[in-house]
């Protein structure tokens, strides 16, 4: 029983499967952080760029006058 436990003790393998897990979940955080700083910036530019869009007129002529 002491033997086994001696090498359960040296062995290595699973210390590098927590390193692996460890890093993924970092990038994973990292990964949404971002998306979500891009989501917030892209939601602004484009109702920027809707009322802008809104308050223009194809081809750039004026509104054509209604007539009873």
């Amino acid at each position: 029983m002491m033997k086994f436990i001696a090498n359960f003790r040296k062995d290595e393998d699973g210390a590098v499967t927590v390193d692996w897990v460890v890093l993924t979940a970092a990038v994973v955080g990292l990964a949404v952080a971002a998306y979500t700083s891009i989501q917030t910036g892209t939601v602004a530019l484009t109702g920027t760029t809707s009322t802008y869009i809104e308050g223009r007129t194809p081809g750039g002529a004026a509104p054509a006058p209604v007539t009873p």
